[in-house]
C-alpha cells in the first residue's frame, strides 16, 4: 500500500501567511497527525508522497525522515496534485489518497479500508452522512457507478443529499493512473477534481464512516478551535481512564504523542505538547508548559517551563523555572525559582534554589548554588564550559567566567568574580577590596 497526502493547499479561509496544513492542533501540525495515522495503519515512511505547494518549505521541514515529497507548482485542484506524486509511485499497489486537514482519522478506519481494498475495487470512497452538509462534495450511487458532486456545482436536489465525501479513496494503481489521464477542468473552480476520478470505476464501493468526527475538516480559525476542543477532551479522557489525574480537563492541554504514567496530577493550565513522556506519581503545574521531555517518576513541577529537557526522578522544580534545550537534571536536584538552566547537567542531590543562570556546564553531584549565581558561558564569539566539582559550595551573587574548573568540596565566597581554576577543598574569592569612604554621605538633620 502507498499513500499520497494532500498538501498543497493555501487554506484562503484561515486568512493566514501559513499553510493551512502547518496550523497545530495542541501543540501538533495538522499534517503531522494525518501521518501519525498513516504510520499506525501500518504503511511504511517510504512509501509516503506529501504534495506541497504553496510555501512548500514549511510543510516539508515538518515531515518524519524518509517521507518523499513532490511540489505542486501551480495550484490547479486535487486531481492535478495526484498526478505529480503519481509520476514518483513506480509500484502496483493499492493509492491511499488521504487530505493533510483530516487530522482525526484513526488508524483503525485507514486499516479497515485497506482490508476492504482486497476485494479489487478500483476505487473505494470513505463517506459520512451529515446533517447540514453544507460545503461538502455530494455522493450519488447509480447503477453501479459512483459519482461525487462537489457543492459548488450541486443542483439544488443534489444539495439535498447528505451522504458526502471525506476526502479519503483509495484506488487501483493502474485504474488512477488511467483516470487521471482523463480529467479536465470544466467546472465551477476550473480545477482538475479527483471526485472526477470516482465515475470512471467499474467497480467502486462507498464505506460510511460511524464517527463524522473523524473526517473533520477543517478550513478556518474556528473550526480550528472546535477541533483543538474536540482533540483535547479524547486525549485528556483518555489519559484520566489510564489513571492520570487531570484537575481541570477543559484548561489542561496535551499533546497526541504526549505519555504519562499512573498516579500523575495535572494543575489546570498546563500545556504538555511533543514526543513528551511523564513517569508515575509526578505533580506538573499549575501554569506549566513542558515540550519535547522526559520527565522521569515523582517529579514536581511548579509555574515553569521545561524545553527539550530529561529530569530523572525525586526532582523538584519551580516555581517560575526553566529549563531550556540540553538541560539533564539527575536524581533529587532541587532547581528554585528563577533558574534557568541551559545544555547542562546538574549532579545528584544539587541545588540551586534562586535567581541563577547555569549554561553549558558540567555540575556534581551535592552541589549548592547560591541565589544570584551566573555561569558566564559567552565570551562574544564562543560558548564555553563551566565544571563545579562534587560538594562544592557557591555563594551567592558569584560569576563564573567560563572556561572554569570549580574543584570538588570547594567553596567560592560570596560576591566573587571567578575567572581561574579553584583547586580541590579550596576557598576561592574574587572580590575587590572593600573601601569605606568615612562622613561621605550624612542626611541633613531636616531628613531632606
Amino acid at each position: 500500500m502507498k499513500a499520497i497526502v494532500l498538501a498543497a493547499g493555501l487554506g484562503k479561509r484561515m486568512k493566514s501567511s501559513l499553510p493551512k496544513v502547518v496550523h497545530k492542533i495542541l501543540g501538533k501540525p495538522m499534517v503531522n497527525w494525518v501521518i501519525s495515522s498513516i504510520f499506525e495503519a501500518g504503511i511504511k515512511t517510504e512509501d509516503i508522497t506529501v504534495v506541497t505547494g504553496y510555501r512548500a518549505e514549511l510543510v516539508e521541514e515538518l515531515l518524519p525522515e524518509g517521507i518523499k515529497n513532490v511540489r505542486q507548482q501551480e495550484q490547479l485542484g486535487t486531481g492535478h496534485a495526484t498526478i505529480q506524486a503519481m509520476e514518483t509511485i513506480n509500484s502496483d499497489d493499492q493509492i491511499l489518497v488521504i487530505p493533510g486537514d483530516v487530522p482525526f482519522i484513526e488508524p483503525e478506519t485507514l486499516k479497515m479500508l485497506v482490508r476492504e481494498s482486497a476485494e479489487g475495487f478500483e476505487a473505494i470512497v470513505l463517506t459520512m452522512k451529515l446533517d447540514n452538509p453544507a460545503e461538502y462534495g455530494r455522493v450519488i450511487e447509480q447503477n453501479g457507478r459512483i459519482r461525487i458532486i462537489e457543492a459548488k456545482d450541486a443542483s439544488p436536489e443534489e444539495k439535498e443529499i447528505n451522504e458526502v465525501n471525506t476526502g479519503i479513496y483509495i484506488f487501483d494503481s493502474q485504474f488512477l493512473r488511467d483516470a487521471l489521464k482523463k480529467l479536465s477542468p470544466n467546472n465551477a473552480q476550473g480545477e482538475y477534481y479527483l471526485t472526477d476520478v470516482v465515475q470512471f470505476a467499474k467497480k467502486a464501493k462507498r464505506v460510511i464512516l460511524n464517527d463524522p468526527q473523524e473526517s473533520l475538516g477543517i478550513n478556518d480559525r474556528v473550526q480550528l478551535s472546535k477541533a483543538q476542543r474536540v482533540a483535547q477532551q479524547r486525549i485528556n479522557h483518555k489519559h484520566m481512564l489510564n489513571g492520570v489525574t487531570i484537575i481541570d480537563p477543559e484548561n489542561t492541554y496535551i499533546g497526541p504523542d504526549v505519555i504519562i504514567g499512573k498516579d500523575t496530577i495535572i494543575e489546570p493550565m498546563t500545556f504538555i505538547y511533543g514526543n513528551t513522556t511523564v513517569g508515575e506519581r509526578c505533580n506538573i503545574g499549575p501554569f506549566t508548559r513542558v515540550f519535547d521531555s522526559t520527565i522521569q517518576n515523582d517529579v514536581t513541577i511548579v509555574r515553569s517551563e521545561i524545553d527539550r529537557a530529561m529530569v530523572h526522578s525525586h526532582c523538584s522544580i519551580g516555581p517560575f523555572s526553566r529549563l531550556r534545550p540540553g538541560a539533564v537534571l539527575l536524581e533529587e536536584v532541587k532547581i528554585g525559582n528563577f533558574v534557568e538552566v541551559k545544555k547542562s547537567t546538574i549532579g545528584k542531590g544539587s541545588k540551586a534554589q534562586h535567581l541563577s543562570y547555569i549554561g553549558d556546564s558540567e555540575v556534581g553531584e551535592n552541589v549548592n548554588v547560591g541565589a544570584g549565581t551566573i555561569t558566564c558561558n559567552y565570551d562574544g564569539k564562543k560558548k564555553h564550559r563551566t565544571v563545579i566539582g562534587d560538594g562544592a559550595f557557591i555563594g551567592s551573587n558569584t560569576a563564573l567566567v567560563a572556561p572554569v574548573n570549580i574543584g570538588k568540596e570547594t567553596v567560592i565566597g560570596a560576591g566573587s568574580v571567578i575567572t581561574e581554576d579553584v583547586p580541590d577543598y579550596s576557598l576561592g574569592l574574587g572580590r575587590a577590596k572593600q573601601v569605606n569612604k568615612v562622613d561621605r554621605y550624612r542626611k541633613s538633620e531636616k531628613g531632606e
